[in-house]
């Protein structure tokens, strides 16, 4: 073969290397096509790659969703750090990022790593770079056990074979449901039957309004139970004798724990769920201002209820009735304080469980059959005026305490 013929054939490499880095700098995923005749069959891959003349490039478009941009969004503002991995050209893995705001367009290349780099051990901190290019299955482990060992909590994605290891290893694996193989779909622990990482997000916002709403109603609930025992050990002291009786304490309970509990576990998420960081893993379900906002409640809620029947007491009321009407109201007020958007209309059941609460605690005052058990007396304007104030002491110290110690 003469020197003319090397000399156009490497211009020809030349050039279709230059075309691919072009074509893979717009996001296309390019293959070279090329052929090659043999006089017998190849017996190996060396073999049959040997001489092999350059047909073409093939740029194959694989474009990010229209969704992909706002989603990644969302979850810089939910405090999740995404992080690319694939094992696409590193022109294609920048250009993909830079259109989907996972990296500035003003990003050199250098912040792409790629997998030899990881292979020879040249990058020092596998959680520093956001976009990761040329990575084997291996590889894609060592960056999921390096943000573990940071103390993240990892979701991992993928769709294919060389996904698995990852998505196993990974806090939580998500494999893509409709394109994604039976490897990848039995190592995770999530498929998703849209292929949509907006779903992902979608599971994260409701996953904290579960928590919000396990957290409001542990605070309610334990608040109302201490301020109950609060009140039968300071109420003798403070010449109430027998504050409460046995079945008055229960009806209490059924009406706040019951009705309006079960209500408080359908509200909605609150607005700002998704621009806060997440919780450290190791905080405790009553962490970040909510035993504040227990001790708080409980506080002042006995503290009401007791002045109310000492002020009742005082003016010759029948001051059982009231402190157990002020009991049952205070916690409603409690718990319509704790919502996060009081005039909200997508959980009217709360409201309506309220009322039906308060309906039912005035029964139990009016009614002869409710009357003749739970041991009540009528009562008049003045009695109910007490009972109101102690409602809205409850829903005013839920607002207070909301803010005061908001988590961090």
């Amino acid at each position: 073969m003469d020197t003319a013929v090397l000399a156009d054939r490497r211009d020809l490499v030349a050039g279709a290397r230059q075309q691919a880095a072009i074509l893979a700098a717009c996001g296309y995923r390019v293959l070279a096509v090329a052929s090659a005749e043999h006089a017998e069959q190849p017996n190996s891959a060396e073999t049959a790659e040997a001489g092999l003349r350059l047909l073409g490039l093939v740029a194959i478009s694989d474009p990010p969703k229209p969704s992909a941009a706002a989603t990644l969004a969302a979850c810089h503002a939910a405090g999740i750090t995404p992080v690319l991995i694939t094992g696409d050209h590193p022109a294609t893995a920048r250009a993909i990022a830079v259109s989907v705001g996972l990296s500035g367009a003003d990003t050199d290349d250098g912040t792409v790593v790629n997998g030899p780099d990881l292979a020879a051990g040249r990058v020092a901190d596998l959680t520093a770079a956001r976009v990761f290019a040329r990575t084997d299955p291996q590889q894609k482990l060592d960056i999921v056990d390096a943000w573990r060992a940071r103390g993240a909590v990892t979701a991992m994605t993928g769709d294919g074979v060389n996904d698995g290891p990852a998505l196993r290893r990974a806090d939580i694996g998500v494999a893509m449901g409709q394109r994604g193989t039976e490897v990848a779909r039995q190592a995770a622990d999530l498929v998703l039957t849209d292929d949509d990482l907006s779903t992902v997000v979608a599971a994260v916002e409701e996953g904290r309004r579960v928590y919000d709403n396990i957290r409001r109603f542990l605070v309610y609930g334990l608040a109302g139970g201490a301020a109950e025992i609060l009140v039968m050990l300071i109420g003798p002291l403070l010449g109430l004798p027998l504050p409460l009786r046995a079945g008055q304490i229960l009806w209490i309970n059924l009406l706040t724990h019951g009705l309006t509990g079960v209500a408080m576990g359908a509200e909605p998420v609150d607005p700002e769920a998704m621009h806060r960081p997440p919780r450290p893993p190791g905080q405790h379900i009553l962490g970040a201002g909510a035993w504040q906002r227990l001790v708080v409640l409980a506080v002042v809620v006995t503290a009401a209820c007791l002045t109310a029947g000492m002020i009742a007491r005082a003016w010759g009321l029948p001051w059982q009735s009231v402190l157990f009407l002020s009991l049952l109201a205070a916690q409603l007020g409690v718990v319509l304080g704790l919502r996060t958007r009081l005039l909200t209309r997508d959980n009217l059941f709360l409201p309506l469980s309220v009322l039906t609460s308060a309906l039912l605690g005035a029964a139990a005052l009016y009614l002869p059959p409710l009357r003749s058990v739970l041991e009540t007396e009528p009562l008049g304007w003045p009695g109910l005026a007490l009972a109101s104030a102690a409602l809205v002491s409850g829903f005013a110290a839920a607002r207070l305490a909301r803010h005061a110690f908001r988590r961090n």
